[in-house]
């Protein structure tokens, strides 16, 4: 069964082309295609409804009919092209009704009468604009969604004694995709991840981001060295990239029991999360520059090997994480919300953590965020068939 990675404010899964039925469609999808919200239709008849009770009420005749228009002008916001001619016909026959029921004089109501035909028409003229744009949207998203799943494959929840499990939020919500990426693959040498972040945003970023896992998905099942991995990232980005272009990333792999080899790039430093639920960032032993910039640096990448063992698990994440800020412009501490999550189910701990890091910056994240938690939850035997160990054990 695969995961998929979840987004920002309104956490819709990638669901490349789902159900368009106006009963299956949520909130925003009903406002990406130009469907009212349910009540928001009533809205201006019921603004209608009150202008005519405080007119009959107060008796003041025209100094409150021609505020019957504000009930095509909202409808506008609220209806397609026909509702608003509904509710402008209903604020004309009311007004209608009211003035010659107060012997309001008829140029007078005539000048109301004439307002309101206005302010229908060119609310019925904004509603079908609105309307059209809300559809070139709704297409627009469809594509983003593809990319996004294009892109940003799905991760399994299960890969051999691992459990996955992924959270992405893009900043940019309705565009629902960004310049963090993050990859998963089993390959004939272990499985192997990766993790990054594209310096920039926009498209440019996207077709960066494109370059880079394309290439990693290749490298990594061709190459039995994580070194060679990162190598040939490195040699396609210095042939793409601008000068000023860098990507940061974290590589890793597990090429054999109770082993695991890492390769960071610039980047955050992943946190390993023992089995007793203690927290340590695996800090680089030997730093090295973001890829795209080793030819200006000199500096060669060098793994990190560390034990990896039944119980252990790996958080690896981008700086939309640990640089979100609240309104007293303090960091997300994620170490202490690891500590406080800690959980044997990878999808539960990243949900309450993103969760809290969605409260910690008040809803909105400002930056693109990507988590990927990967936990070692079984032993494998010499033949290489899983089975589960005994909760004192440590076996890989």
């Amino acid at each position: 069964m695969s995961q998929a990675p979840h987004h920002d404010g309104d956490h819709v899964s990638m669901r490349l082309f789902g159900n368009r039925m106006a009963g299956a469609l949520g909130p925003e999808r009903r406002r990406a295609t130009g469907q009212p919200l349910p009540g928001l239709s009533l809205l201006p008849v019921l603004v209608i409804a009150v202008v005519v009770l405080v007119d009959n009420t107060g008796g003041a005749g025209m100094i409150w009919l021609p505020l019957l228009a504000a009930g095509p002008a909202l409808a506008a916001a609220t209806n397609g092209p026909g509702g608003v001619l509904g509710v402008g016909f209903l604020a004309a026959a009311l007004g209608t009704t009211l003035g010659l029921e107060q012997d309001v004089p008829a140029g007078e109501v005539a000048a109301v009468l004439s307002a309101l035909l206005a302010v229908t028409a060119a609310s019925a003229l904004a509603s079908g604009l609105r309307r059209r744009r809300e559809r070139v949207l709704a297409a627009v998203r469809s594509v983003a969604e593809a990319a996004q799943h294009a892109l940003l494959q799905p991760v399994p929840e299960t890969v051999g004694p691992f459990q996955v499990a992924v959270r992405y939020s893009a900043a940019a919500a309705e565009a629902r995709i960004g310049g963090d990426l993050y990859a998963l693959v089993s390959t004939p040498h272990g499985i192997r991840l990766i993790v990054g972040d594209v310096r920039g945003k926009g498209l440019p970023a996207v077709g960066t981001a494109a370059l880079v896992l394309g290439v990693f998905r290749e490298a990594a099942y061709d190459e039995p060295d994580l070194l060679a991995v990162v190598g040939r990232i490195e040699r396609s980005l210095a042939r793409n990239l601008g000068p000023d272009d860098f990507v940061t990333a974290v590589v890793a792999g597990c090429p054999r029991s109770g082993h695991l080899e890492v390769v960071n790039c610039g980047h955050a430093p992943p946190l390993l999360i023992s089995a007793a639920g203690d927290v340590t960032a695996v800090e680089p032993a030997h730093p090295a520059p973001p890829l795209g910039l080793r030819a200006l640096s000199g500096e060669v990448p060098r793994l990190q090997h560390l034990s990896f063992t039944a119980g252990d698990q790996l958080l690896l994440y981008t700086d939309g994480v640990t640089e979100a800020r609240d309104h007293a412009r303090e960091f997300y501490p994620l170490a202490e919300g690891v500590a406080r999550h800690v959980s044997e189910d990878p999808a539960h701990m990243l949900s309450a953590l993103h969760n809290e890091l969605l409260t910690h910056v008040g809803g909105r994240l400002h930056d693109d965020a990507a988590l990927l938690l990967l936990r070692k939850q079984t032993a494998e035997t010499a033949d290489g068939r899983m089975s589960v160990p005994a909760p004192a054990e440590v076996a890989l």
